[in-house]
């Protein structure tokens, strides 16, 4: 991951953790009205991908371990990972996009529902995403991707298709520029990547018409499998992202002005809202600042913000970065990962940072757009993230008004009960997360993710599931009775 020139390493902030009586008058553990339900506390379990589902999506019991778990610590919302809407194949990704899928996302909610005592809100984050492709050997590129011009062919000299490639696969990499095309370089590089802007393809152009129903479908789903509720993905590097970036330049009404960039964001609420309308939570995460050069910045995000709470959203989580555009070009044979550039940094900073410290750097992108959408005549809650990990800390953001809920994704894996631990005066006990980013690492390349702050302990123990690997635990141990 790319990382800040300065470099500092930071110390984690200093916690003074409340009594079970301070705690239980604190803010963060006071419920909140989000849409027609209302949540136990504002505290927030964001969307993690754990790589524990099928190759075909499916849920497993590692799937509903490991949502279960964060549910013993009774947050007052959890969202389950990033859950393809189309059913295509994407991995050990969750999927959503047939009827299949129902049965076993009903079980991961009756299991949260059972951990929680039914105190969790659970929410699953819908999300959309384009084709993408490995890093290509040298020769495999030149000798069957490539497809061939007649500019190439002058560039080297080539009697024959054959020969062509022969030519262009002998040229040193200076040259390449010279001969290949932006995109062709790039296709190379860092594998082919399909973007909202291909409007050459077919199923490019018709994004704005088979959207909207995919993920109206896949939140009729979701309602009929038990969630409470619904995020939808419009955040990092992902479909929805791309058309509300200032990078979107379609023509056809979907890209450009800031007015077209939100059109298909819009229809895609509208149509989501008509099927489950009354029935479930209908939210999105998006971001508060694109990061990479061109793109979206806090003064976008807050304008989507107030056109997002006008069409009808009933949260609104806020996140940063992690975009393909500024990612580290991969090894030959792997995938880019868009949170290996400074964009990447900026969602989940680490230990190491420039002068402002990774704890609670992204809150002012919540703050502003909250202002936005008060401003705006509307009360639609704002989730902060990034770097929150201590009472205070959290504290200090809802009570200056910065946001209404504060989400932890890290602290939270590093120690699930913490929530808990501090309604109970048990602070001193929490595990805290170290921000090394060892979970994030795993995540890269697509391991289960664990913490490293306990995923090598009591690994003989009878009750204890191995990473496959086998050198890891999957689940933290259990602190609380």
């Amino acid at each position: 991951m790319w990382q800040p020139p300065e470099r500092t390493k930071h110390e984690l902030p200093a916690a003074a953790w409340p009594t079970a009586e301070e705690a239980a008058g604190a803010r963060l553990f006071q419920p909140i009205a989000i849409g027609a339900r209302t949540a136990a506390t504002r505290t927030w379990v964001p969307a993690m991908v754990p790589w524990r589902a099928t190759d075909d999506g499916f849920v497993t019991r590692d799937v509903i371990d490991w949502y279960a778990r964060f549910a013993e610590g009774r947050p007052g919302v959890l969202v389950v990972e990033a859950t393809g809407i189309r059913d295509v194949p994407s991995g050990p990704l969750l999927r959503i996009g047939h009827d299949r899928f129902v049965d076993g996302l009903r079980q991961l909610t009756a299991a949260v529902r059972e951990a929680s005592g039914g105190e969790t809100l659970l929410f699953i984050q819908l999300i959309d995403f384009l084709a993408i492709r490995r890093r290509p050997p040298r020769d495999k590129f030149f000798g069957r991707f490539l497809a061939l011009t007649d500019a190439h062919r002058a560039a080297v000299g080539g009697t024959s298709d054959a020969e062509t490639r022969a030519l262009l696969e002998a040229l040193p990499d200076a040259r390449l520029p010279e001969v290949l095309a932006p995109r062709e370089l790039e296709d190379l590089e860092r594998g082919y990547r399909e973007r909202v802007t291909d409007v050459h393809l077919p199923h490019i152009e018709e994004l704005p018409r088979v959207l909207p129903p995919l993920f109206a479908d896949a939140a009729a789903r979701a309602v009929t499998a038990g969630f409470d509720g619904v995020e939808l993905h419009f955040a990092h590097a992902y479909t929805m992202a791309s058309f509300l970036s200032a990078l979107n330049t379609r023509t056809d009404g979907y890209g450009g002005a800031r007015e077209q960039r939100v059109r298909l964001p819009r229809e895609v609420i509208a149509a989501v809202r008509e099927r489950v309308a009354g029935r479930a939570i209908v939210g999105c995460r998006f971001l508060g600042d694109d990061v990479v050069e061109g793109g979206n910045r806090v003064d976008d995000a807050a304008w989507f913000g107030v056109e997002f709470a006008r069409a009808g959203l009933e949260f609104l989580s806020i996140s940063k970065g992690g975009k393909f555009e500024d990612a580290k070009r991969p090894k030959v044979g792997a995938s880019v990962y868009p949170y290996t550039g400074q964009s990447g940094y900026e969602c989940m900073p680490t230990i190491y940072s420039d002068a402002r410290g990774p704890f609670a750097r992204n809150v002012s992108l919540a703050a502003t757009v909250r202002a936005a959408v008060h401003a705006a005549g509307f009360a639609t809650p704002v989730v902060a993230a990034g770097g929150i990990c201590e009472f205070a800390q959290a504290e200090a953001v809802l009570a200056s008004g910065e946001a209404d809920l504060v989400a932890s994704a890290r602290q939270s894996l590093a120690d699930p009960d913490w929530f808990a631990k501090i309604r109970a005066g048990e602070g001193r006990g929490i595990r805290r997360c170290e921000f090394t980013n060892y979970c994030e690492a795993l995540d890269q390349q697509h391991k289960q993710v664990t913490c490293k702050l306990w995923d090598r302990d009591a690994l003989d123990a009878p009750d204890v599931t191995l990473a496959a690997d086998g050198k890891r635990r999957l689940l933290a141990p259990r602190s609380l009775k």
